[in-house]
């Protein structure tokens, strides 16, 4: 991964307090507003809750076990106001127990419920961003997975969603769990004692700049973090994608070598980010001892002096601890909120990208599509790449057309173009005379079935990947029959229920052509496609399934693309590429009469086929 793509992927850390990304992340709270209003009210009451044993130990105190002549402050006064003056004072300890104890089970119950309530509206606030996150890479365009590396797409539906989920359940909403805690906490101890409370507060702007340097060192550590881990994660993907790459060249050695120097990097950047936390917080717990002494030595000297009770200040040591707890808090949801607001960042680019390759308003869907393709004039290029040229012809229904040329002549290009995977950059791709950008997606991919080299299949079984949830198994049956691969299907333990490991492991290459088959013809497409789709199995299976398309071509436009020539001999037509322009085309004696390029590839094949038969 380069520096410009590292710093491309880590662009947005910077943003974190975007005012419009957290609008429209708050948007995502709306269909949930009734469990984000309760779990706003319960933090709230968690919070006064925990205002209130302080409270009652001054109370105890100053009412019970060291009665004071000083005048009774706001709270105790209410106390007295409920109970009564003339309780005794066993009577009143328990009575100040009772009321703490409760107001203990009281915090379990709403913090338990809080919790249970945020976790909740995480989860379904997750499951709502992964489905439209899914949703929109399903609706883009194939150029833009081309543009875009696997690993982050599927980053953007994992960590960075996850990191999301951090945001509503220990971010956005206990903020003001923690602010109404501090506010509430000041406004105690002003009420208790309006000096005590000033000499309390004396050591805010010692914290006040601590935090402000932890939050720009800890702001850059975490970007390195980041753009480290990215590294770790592709090189991971990669290599174990290519494993048997690795192992056939012998690159086991160099590639661990590579990967200790990316995780070593990683390790680095952790520790240069555990540094800022390590000093950050006890430097925290250092003031915090500074305030509680401070508040010892002022305080000590006004209960000596009569001018302060006992109650009172041991509620004003209790509410000192309290009161660092919530700022040590908002410090680490800082943290939480950063990397929530890349990530979101992140995520919401993906969801405002819009595919190019879309229906038209009022997209063309005949009952019944007749299976004529044209193309004229088309030029298409991947960028500055120019790969085809002016291209014109046109193919019949039920025409067997093969495409022939050199890699990279533009074979599989062209039939992309049918297909619409890409729109051409000039001229015009039709399907029964119409241009494919008029039809209905669905409708025009519905009548097109594709077969390539490269099987992809799914985990699951192989009536799954046959019938793909449309069709039923009488027709999965008659498909897997007219492509030789029921007789396989028939010999493994589970038949059609056997279930495929990834990408269709435990079968042979000629094997999951042949389920590649079943699955395209099970659609009875009006469009055939085959790209390569005979180059990777044995002699055998290839002549079992050059038998299967002489009926399975019948009455269907095909278009064959294929290195080996002497597939293609029987086509009604060839179409012979030459660095992206159409050069020839016509059945295989016209062309070879002509002596120009398909003659000579012809020649080349048949001289390469010898060599190896006489090897």
């Amino acid at each position: 991964m380069s520096d410009w793509q590292d710093f491309h992927e880590e662009r947005s850390v910077g943003k974190v307090y975007d005012l419009a990304l957290l609008r429209r992340l708050i948007g995502y709270l709306r269909p949930y507003k009734w469990r984000a209003a309760l779990a706003l009210a319960l933090i709230l009451m968690s919070a006064a809750l925990q205002l209130v044993g302080p409270l009652l130990t001054a109370i105890a105190l100053d009412l019970y076990v060291s009665p004071s002549n000083l005048p009774m402050n706001l709270f105790e006064s209410l106390w007295i106001a409920v109970v009564g003056a003339e309780v005794e004072p066993t009577r009143g300890i328990a009575m100040v127990a009772v009321v703490y104890v409760v107001s203990l089970v009281l915090t379990f119950g709403v913090l338990y419920a809080q919790m249970y309530i945020l976790q909740l509206m995480g989860q379904l606030i997750m499951l709502d961003l992964r489905q439209q996150v899914f949703s929109r890479l399903q609706e883009l365009e194939i150029a833009y997975f081309d543009r875009h590396p696997l690993g982050r797409l599927v980053a953007r539906a994992t960590s960075d969603i996850a990191a999301l989920n951090e945001l509503f359940t220990a971010g956005l909403v206990s903020v003001f769990g923690d602010v109404f805690l501090l506010l509430g906490i000041i406004t105690m101890l002003f009420l208790l004692n309006v000096q005590l409370a000033f000499v309390s507060l004396a050591i805010i702007p010692l914290l006040f700049l601590l935090t402000l340097w932890f939050k720009r060192g800890a702001r850059g550590s975490y970007r390195d973090v980041r753009r480290r881990l990215a590294r770790l994660s592709a090189y991971l993907q990669e290599h174990i994608t290519g494993m048997s790459v690795v192992q056939l060249f012998g690159r086991e050695k160099a590639t661990l070598d590579d990967f200790t120097e990316i995780n070593a990097k990683h390790r680095d950047a952790n520790v240069r980010a555990i540094f800022y936390y390590a000093v950050y917080f006890p430097s925290v717990e250092l003031i915090n001892a500074f305030g509680v002494a401070l508040l010892v030595l002022v305080g000590g000297g006004g209960v000596l002096r009569g001018a302060l009770t006992i109650g009172v200040l041991v509620a004003f040591l209790q509410y000192v601890q309290r009161f660092y707890r919530p700022l040590a808090d908002l410090s680490e949801k800082y943290n939480v909120i950063q990397a929530a607001m890349a990530s979101a960042e992140r995520v919401f680019e993906l969801l405002d990208t819009r595919s190019t390759v879309v229906s038209s308003p009022d997209g063309y869907s005949p009952e019944e599509v007749r299976g004529a393709v044209e193309l004229q004039g088309v030029t298409f290029s991947y960028g500055s790449e120019v790969v085809l040229d002016d291209i014109s012809f046109r193919i019949e229904p039920g025409e067997t057309v093969a495409i022939v040329g050199h890699t990279g002549a533009g074979k599989s290009t062209l039939t992309n173009l049918v297909m619409r995977l890409y729109d051409v950059q000039a001229g015009h791709v039709r399907i029964d005379d119409v241009d494919v950008r008029d039809w209905d997606l669905q409708q025009l991919r519905g009548s097109i079935s594709v077969v390539l080299q490269d099987v992809f299949l799914f985990s699951g079984t192989i009536a799954d990947n046959i019938c793909m949830g449309t069709i039923d198994e009488e027709r999965m049956r008659w498909a897997a029959a007219e492509t030789d691969a029921l007789d396989f299907i028939n010999r493994l333990p589970d038949g059609f229920e056997t279930v495929l490991a990834e990408r269709g492991g435990g079968l042979s290459v000629g094997q999951k052509q042949l389920i590649s088959f079943a699955r395209a013809l099970a659609f009875d497409p009006r469009i055939l496609i085959l790209d390569e789709a005979t180059a990777a199995v044995d002699t055998e299976t290839e002549q079992r399934i050059q038998k299967a398309l002489e009926r399975l071509l019948a009455d269907r436009t095909s278009l064959v693309i294929a290195h080996r020539l002497s597939t293609v001999r029987h086509a009604d037509r060839i179409l012979v590429l030459h660095k992206g322009r159409l050069v020839e085309q016509g059945p295989h004696a016209e062309l070879m009469s002509l002596g120009g390029v398909y003659h000579k590839l012809y020649q080349l094949q048949a001289r390469h086929d010898e060599e190896q038969v006489v090897a």
